[in-house]
């Protein structure tokens, strides 16, 4: 069997028995860093073009990040163009930091401070490898060459930036593949490097700590953060970064972990594009900040230009599902849902804690309507097309109605496959309950309260009309005598409803009536400008299905015949 995990071996932990993070919590956001432009651009099969790289440049100022790394000027001319195009265009805002990546390598520094030439503010991004992997196998070197090259790159970065104190510079120190690498020989060289650059003396440095490859769980790698946290030298003067990946499809947590073990920045994709699997998801975590009532410092409330700009920019579709951005993140075909919702939604009042069963946030603060919560299909209950009424068509349905006319809408989504839109759901009630034949249209009536209970004199039939006449304790009791004594039919009201739509004096009314007539049920609904019409019309649609058409409208006809 060519599937055989015995090849791997289980990530070695953190031997830890001092951790602290587990019972922290997150009371505010992280420094956040966008490196879409960068990472997010080398992961995409056809790279940005200048326009992308400068549209999705302004999303990501207009959402407000203060850092963004544009690129790797020294391996690729377009993206040294593209600096220069930032910086002579004056496109960078003044409290926005530009970043870009380079390796230690001499050559490769030098022409990274030829493109920062003349910004005003810059991250100076070097880094190179140090797991034990990549020492063994691929530079053949051992600890000792290792650090000499990321002490070489410092030095040669801190010179250059003397040079140029125009600039206000900041230094940040990567050791690639610190997942994979030994925490004593990380903080060896973390050390190294600042000892060089003295962030003690003044200096901003930025200390990233990559899983360029995810190879555990997060909560080892929280440990592996707290460790450097607790051991390196000039903590209190450098800021600790994250730059987690999505191997493992933890890349979100494994953030969030980590700023809990004392990270103080993060870097990351909108929607997580990234090499491989993905980088961590910088509208995930932020988002999953905001729901737990932290100001994430971003304005994410524009979802829809965030994944039209990041789609246009990467030609990478959003995944449906996708946290908070996906076209179907907070859709619940669920009838059990839809019911949790609906009623949930119908309790709230403005200013209200948020607290609705199924919906993390308020769908509303990401541009998102109510109308895409509940949709339906032939897994949907009661509660879904209930709520689809209501909100499209003000029309409020009783349970007993809910869960009959469910089961017609059901049927038909069974019958046509996938999801039924809100059109096709009113036209079905108006088929099955509201629809009137012209014989039983309700066209008059006069009703008289006197001691022994009610007098109701009835016309209904557009063409010929028909006159009742009954008496009853109310007026169905009386209009359901009338029909027994003119049609022989014996009817038996099981529940009635009624319910105002909208509000004013001429707001319409909704009647719903369940029945037996001649021992066969019956429901029926009607619309009307009182609830006494509504009423009325919805009973005579009702015994309709077992009538049919009034028997005797053929004697009418003679009748006003002959009269004429």
């Amino acid at each position: 069997m060519a599937f055989d995990h015995r090849k791997y071996v289980a990530f070695t932990p953190v031997a830890k028995k001092d951790r602290r993070w587990p019972d922290r919590v997150i009371e505010k956001a992280p420094t956040w860093c966008a490196v879409d432009l960068r990472d997010g651009n080398q992961a995409l099969v056809k790279p940005m073009s200048v326009a992308q790289k400068q549209r999705l440049f302004d999303l990501l100022v207009k959402l407000g990040f203060k850092e963004i790394e544009i690129g790797f000027p020294a391996a690729s001319q377009p993206d040294f163009d593209f600096c220069r195009k930032l910086i002579e265009e004056d496109r960078i805002p003044s409290d926005v930091k530009i970043q870009v990546l380079t390796q230690a390598r001499p050559e490769l520094i030098e022409r990274t401070y030829e493109a920062l030439q003349g910004a005003k503010q810059a991250i100076v991004h070097v880094y190179n490898s140090t797991s034990t992997v990549q020492r063994e196998q691929v530079f053949g070197l051992d600890r000792d060459g290792i650090r000499d090259i990321a002490v070489n790159g410092a030095r040669l970065v801190k010179e250059i930036a003397g040079r140029h104190p125009e600039t206000d510079w900041t230094f940040q120190y990567s050791p690639e593949s610190f997942t994979g690498t030994e925490l004593d020989f990380a903080a060896e060289v973390i050390d190294a490097v600042n000892d060089v650059w003295r962030p003690d003396q003044g200096q901003p440095v930025i200390i990233n700590l990559p899983a360029t490859v995810e190879m555990a769980t997060p909560n080892v790698f929280a440990d592996q953060i707290e460790w450097i946290c607790d051991q390196v030298r000039y903590r209190e003067h450098i800021s600790i970064s994250v730059h987690t990946h999505n191997d493992r499809g933890c890349a979100v947590a494994a953030a969030e972990l980590a700023v809990m073990a004392g990270a103080d920045r993060v870097e990351g994709t909108l929607m997580g594009n990234g090499e491989r699997t993905g980088n961590m998801d910088l509208v995930t975590m932020a988002m999953n900040l905001y729901s737990q009532g932290i100001d994430p410092t971003l304005d994410l409330s524009g979802m829809a230009e965030i994944t039209e700009v990041v789609e246009a920019c990467t030609e990478i579709s959003t995944h449906p599902r996708h946290p908070y951005a996906g076209e179907l993140v907070f859709t619940a075909f669920s009838g059990s849902h839809q019911d949790a919702i609906r009623k949930c939604l119908s309790k709230r009042k403005d200013g209200d804690v948020w607290n609705v069963a199924y919906l993390p946030i308020d769908p509303r603060d990401l541009g998102r309507r109510y109308e895409e919560v509940v949709r339906i299909n032939s897994q949907s209950g009661k509660g879904g097309v209930a709520y689809v009424l209501e909100r499209d068509y003000k029309i409020t349905l009783p349970r007993w109605l809910q869960i009959e006319f469910s089961k017609v809408v059901q049927g038909e989504a069974e019958i046509n496959g996938g999801e039924i839109d809100s059109l096709t759901i009113h036209r079905l009630f108006e088929e099955r309950y509201l629809k009137v034949h012209k014989a039983w249209a309700l066209t008059s009536y006069d009703l008289h309260r006197d001691e022994d209970g009610v007098m109701a004199v009835v016309s209904m039939g557009q063409e010929h009309p028909v006159r009742l006449e009954g008496r009853g304790l109310g007026a169905v009791e009386a209009v359901s005598a009338a029909l027994e004594e003119r049609y022989g039919v014996k009817v038996a009201v099981e529940a009635y409803d009624e319910f105002a739509l909208g509000e004013g004096t001429n707001a319409n009314a909704l009647a719903c009536i369940r029945l037996t007539a001649n021992g066969t049920h019956c429901s029926a609904a009607a619309l009307a400008e009182d609830t006494t019409s509504a009423t009325l019309q919805a009973l005579f649609s009702a015994v309709a299905q077992v009538v049919d058409v009034p028997a005797d409208t053929a004697v009418e006809e003679a009748v006003e015949s002959a009269g004429a």
